[in-house]
């Protein structure tokens, strides 16, 4: 995956302030997406494929609304 500088991490407007939520960045690498915790921005990272992103949020929001 990019160097962390290389990467231009954006989190939800809804998070305001907060520092409980994750932050997502496009990753050219592994065409597709890279997700952190913004608490450990440092710390591990998930490298999603564009598809499999659609996946994880269309479940989440199944599971949020259900």
């Amino acid at each position: 995956m990019e160097h962390k500088a290389n990467l231009n991490w954006r989190r939800s407007s809804h998070s305001g302030d907060s520092m409980n939520c994750v932050e997502v960045a496009v990753a050219p690498a592994v065409q597709g997406f890279a997700v952190r915790d913004s608490k450990d921005p440092d710390g591990p990272r998930l490298a999603l494929a564009r598809l499999d992103l659609a996946e994880l949020l269309a479940d989440l929001r199944r599971r949020h609304l259900g």
